[in-house]
């Protein structure tokens, strides 16, 4: 590792990598020296990320197509992992979807965007600390970042599915990172605040986005939180990063 490459020889996971938080996540760990797993379930969003990583760094990022509600699918992913790198140094959680109905009354919720729903937002948090955690703590110094929502712990009205299988999610990073304390694993739970995402967009169709925070900017803490512990110093760059570009929790 250098200065100029903090994250140099790193393994980095990026779930959700195709597009807002967790492209620009990607990009910023690339940046840092990092090499880049990304997933997401399109194709075509995942090339134009690692051609991005590719112009930024002169290296190609690994791509991984597939659906989050494909259990056998993350299974096959930690093997994958596991088979080309023997580790997994990082891991950002950042997918998450509101389904194709968007906000809505829970009473008017179809089941099947239920399921497909609570699959992403919930069920797949679980499968992939299950297939994850021997990768994690293979590394010696393995970093977790999750991406949450103020929803989880105060919901309102017709975010009820979105913020209870985010809360869900959130309590398991919690009770896995007690669970691993002893271990040299470090999970941080990470509320970015209002950004400018396309699932904003698709929840206030009316906002000007561009008064909202651009994910890029949350890209250096990433790194930052990639690279150590949770010190009084990245603690205070991040409630700088809260004060000036937006609203946000480190937990």
């Amino acid at each position: 590792m250098t200065d100029a490459l903090p994250l140099q020889d790193r393994i980095a996971l990026v779930v959700g990598a195709s597009r807002g938080i967790g492209y620009e996540a990607a990009l910023a760990l690339a940046v840092a020296g990092a090499h880049v797993v990304a997933t997401a379930r399109t194709q075509g969003a995942l090339e134009e990320l690692d051609d991005a990583i590719c112009a930024a760094t002169g290296r190609h990022a690994t791509l991984v197509p597939f659906d989050l509600i494909d259990g056998g699918g993350i299974d096959r992913l930690g093997g994958a992992i596991f088979g080309r790198f023997g580790k997994l140094d990082i891991w950002v959680n950042a997918a998450a979807t509101l389904g194709a109905q968007g906000l809505t009354p829970v009473s008017h919720i179809d089941p099947r965007g239920f399921a497909k729903i609570e699959k992403t937002n919930f069920t797949a948090t679980y499968r992939l600390i299950r297939s994850l955690e021997p990768l994690l703590r293979a590394s010696d110094a393995g970093r977790v970042i999750h991406l949450t929502t103020s929803l989880a712990r105060e919901p309102k009205a017709f975010w009820g599915l979105y913020a209870a299988t985010k809360a869900g999610a959130e309590a398991l990073m919690l009770a896995w990172a007690d669970e691993i304390e002893s271990t040299s694993v470090r999970i941080s739970v990470l509320d970015p605040g209002r950004m400018r995402t396309q699932m904003r967009a698709q929840a206030f169709p009316g906002e000007d986005l561009e008064t909202l925070t651009h994910p890029s900017e949350i890209g250096p803490l990433v790194v930052e939180l990639a690279r150590g512990d949770l010190t009084p110093a990245l603690r205070a760059s991040f409630r700088e990063w809260k004060a000036g570009l937006g609203s946000g929790a480190l937990i």
